[in-house]
């Protein structure tokens, strides 16, 4: 009885097991590990395909490594995933019309919370202030 499920719990590990992919040399890997570390899991929404289990992220680093050994250029499979997934699959998208506000949000943000500080501090200024005028002047 141990023996079976010590083999249904080997077997349930090598289902999970990958291949490992072989490159035709150092150049071919370097890019590989150039784009998948610029490239976004879709599941894993802030990491790249290079640090992500996820099965989708398995699938995408494999079409990756196909699409190098045929020989396409990074720029050639960056442009057939954007075609695919969107530009949400790059980490630097484009500067375009459709994603000015993606890379303006972050600035919006600074200059809201830094209007909110201010507002803040200018508040706690004046009841301060008319605090001290009240304290000073006790028959108001």
């Amino acid at each position: 009885m141990k023996l079976k499920a010590l083999l249904l719990l080997l077997l349930t590990f090598s289902v999970f097991a990958q291949e490992p992919l072989v490159f035709e040399n150092q150049q071919q890997q370097d890019r590989f590990d150039q784009l998948t570390k610029e490239l976004r899991c879709l599941v894993c929404q802030n990491q790249n395909l290079a640090d992500s289990d996820a099965p989708l992220a398995h699938d995408l680093r494999q079409e990756v490594f196909e699409m190098l050994q045929t020989g396409q250029s990074n720029d050639q499979i960056k442009q057939f995933l954007v075609q695919r997934y969107g530009d949400f699959v790059l980490y630097r998208p484009p500067v375009q019309t459709n994603t000015y506000l993606l890379w303006l949000a972050p600035l919006l943000l600074f200059i809201g919370g830094a209007l909110v500080v201010i507002a803040s501090i200018r508040k706690r200024a004046s009841l301060l202030a008319s605090d001290e005028t009240t304290n000073e002047n006790p028959d108001n």
